[in-house]
């Protein structure tokens, strides 16, 4: 009984010694660039078809993109904010202008720790 009551210490030691410092990984903002080439619907028909975001928080990004030319639209792990940044990439042209011959830019950067 006692070799089973040492052994148990050592173990709870073990995994309160691995629980000290939680790993996370770094988070990645997926920020919408602004262009010329695509209007407010085309903006709110994307992010509400691609990341469910409802039309009035997606026109607020609508129109935070077309004043300060940026918006952060989801912050995540990388792998999810390249599939994210892609995603925008794919979606297609704004088809209520004759000149947009391609969909929104967006990037991945590191979100402030």
């Amino acid at each position: 009984m006692a070799h089973l009551l040492e052994t148990l210490e050592e173990t709870l030691e073990d995994v309160d010694q691995s629980n000290d410092t939680p790993s996370h990984e770094p988070l990645f903002h997926v920020v919408l660039l602004n262009d010329d080439f695509h209007t407010d619907v085309y903006v709110v028909e994307m992010l509400g078809h691609l990341f469910f975001i409802p039309p009035g928080l997606a026109f607020r990004h609508a129109v935070e993109v077309d004043t300060t030319g940026r918006t952060v639209i989801l912050t995540c792990e990388q792998p999810q904010a390249e599939y994210a940044r892609d995603q925008i990439h794919a979606f297609g042209a704004d088809p209520r202008i004759k000149a947009c011959s391609g969909s929104m830019s967006a990037i991945v950067e590191p979100a402030p720790k």
